[in-house]
């Protein structure tokens, strides 16, 4: 497998590009709309056929560059069912398998941090890109885009399900961390030491966070694939 973790300094997104090295096909994960020219460079030196790009849900920090991948590359462009966007190619629910070459992704529906959040597993290299579901030493804010603290709650149940090894790999990070595991998530992380779910949901109503910078420009640009007016 090829694997690069690639890092956006003005929103702190981390977008990952994972390739089959046999057959070369790749997709491309969170991508952001500023660094289109730098993927398709990579994409280029690589010698790698982009068969898709995705988000693990609508932003609200950045807008996706998947609609310029797709223009670029006649790559599929991929969103959730519960996105509400019509520009993708496909979409993809809860349990459905994104296939690059003979690497599987298993498409997990974690609602909370918004209501179209998923996280993507792929089994054979322990491997979990949990977008803001879950974070390294934390979890998104669940206070818009028809965010639920109960469901993030019990998405975050869901994914220390999988083993205890398995590596996450978040979509952002502000410490550059760049990963961690369940396990480390699990004993370390202060969102997850709480004894229940209503304990949980207190912890992310008492949180008061200012709304994202591009909030207003981003979402309605990612429910258009990243279009702007």
């Amino acid at each position: 497998m090829i694997f690069r973790q690639l890092f956006d300094e003005d929103s702190y997104t981390y977008t990952y590009l994972l390739a089959d090295a046999l057959s070369r096909e790749a997709i491309i994960i969170d991508p952001v709309n500023s660094r289109v020219e730098s993927y398709l460079q990579l994409l280029k030196e690589l010698g790698l056929t982009l068969v898709y790009v995705t988000d693990t849900h609508v932003h609200a920090d950045h807008i996706t560059g998947s609609g310029l991948l797709r223009d670029a590359t006649g790559c599929k462009s991929l969103m959730s069912e519960q996105s509400g966007t019509r520009c993708a190619s496909a979409y993809f629910n809860d349990n459905d398998v994104i296939q690059v070459g003979a690497l599987r992704l298993q498409c997990l529906y974690t609602p909370g941090h918004t209501s179209d959040s998923y996280c993507f597993y792929e089994e054979k290299h322990g491997m979990l890109f949990t977008g803001d579901t879950l974070l390294i030493r934390g979890s998104g804010r669940t206070d818009f885009q028809s965010g639920s603290a109960s469901s993030q709650y019990r998405s975050l149940q869901r994914l220390l399900s999988l083993p205890a090894k398995t590596v996450v790999y978040a979509g952002h990070d502000y410490k550059g961390w760049t990963m961690s595991t369940l396990a480390e998530e699990k004993q370390h992380n202060p969102r997850l030491q709480v004894a229940d779910e209503a304990e949980y949901i207190e912890l992310m109503n008492s949180l008061k966070l200012a709304d994202p910078k591009m909030m207003d420009v981003a979402v309605p640009a990612n429910q258009q694939c990243g279009k702007t007016q």
